[in-house]
């Protein structure tokens, strides 16, 4: 028991630190880069132009193809892995003070080490120049998983989860629930309300991407058919060809810009 209370004093100090915080707060900064070059991919697609890839890793070489650009890389890994480290801990010891939902705040802490781990893990994909389109990765690893046992099983509930996901970032937005993960008590009237529609359109925005690459890759393992889970560059194509869908990938494009602005004043209000 005392071992068990040791760790998790020794975590909890962790979790307040101040070097922690910092490379949380600058992670906010690289996420929201990340998220303004994803914006300008998803625009790119809209308007038809060849060979963009609309996903995390196409923003990211986007930015490697910068002067200094693999540096800015690196320091956008590192970011999202100190972001990783807070929400980690956030998960094992953090929550305190809300009792009644503690249990789910923490879970959702471990999902979301979960998404800025594959994030940072991308970023130094990126920075090693190791792998191509990470498209083409997502189809051949589900082509590999369909003529497996079980495989297709796998697949379809990869894509109950992504969809579930996407269904649960819409909300998640709509109900305004990013606003007690910020400190809204110092912000100005204006910034509070530029803080809440940009949180509404971004989660709604990365929801509807998310949820359309979902059941992109749940048609995938029904129809046997990995060239349908190519996540969400295909996610956005697949928006475009419909009816009006080029004013929708707009608006989902500016969307996720309002996304990557709101990481901004993140780094600035957010609880860490």
């Amino acid at each position: 028991m005392s071992l068990t209370r040791n760790a998790e004093a020794t975590a909890a100090r962790t979790a307040d630190s101040r070097w922690l915080e910092l490379l949380a707060r600058a992670g906010f900064i690289g996420y929201g880069v990340v998220h303004l070059l994803f914006a300008w991919l998803a625009l790119q697609i809209a308007f038809g132009k060849p060979g963009e890839n609309g996903d995390q890793s196409g923003a990211l070489r986007t930015i490697a193809a910068q002067p200094l650009g693999k540096t800015l890389v690196v320091l956008v890994a590192i970011g999202l892995l100190a972001m990783a480290i807070w929400q980690g801990l956030e998960a094992a010891v953090g929550h305190r003070v809300e009792q009644g939902k503690r249990v789910w705040e923490r879970l959702a802490s471990a999902g979301r080490t979960i998404v800025y781990l594959y994030f940072a893990w991308t970023a130094f994909k990126v920075f090693k120049d190791a792998g191509s389109n990470s498209a083409d990765q997502q189809e051949a690893l589900t082509g590999k998983l369909m003529t497996s046992g079980g495989g297709r099983l796998v697949v379809g509930l990869a894509g109950l989860v992504l969809a579930a996901i996407g269904v649960g970032l819409v909300i998640y937005g709509l109900v305004k629930r990013f606003e007690k993960h910020l400190r809204t008590g110092e912000m100005s009237p204006r910034t509070h309300t530029l803080a809440r529609r940009l949180g509404i359109a971004g989660y709604v925005a990365k929801g509807i991407a998310y949820g359309i690459a979902g059941a992109l890759i749940i048609v995938a393992a029904v129809k046997y058919d990995p060239e349908k889970a190519r996540g969400l560059d295909a996610a956005l194509r697949t928006l475009r060809d419909q009816s009006y869908g080029q004013a929708l990938l707009v608006l989902v494009a500016l969307g996720i810009a309002a996304f990557g602005t709101f990481c901004f004043l993140q780094s600035r209000y957010r609880k860490v």
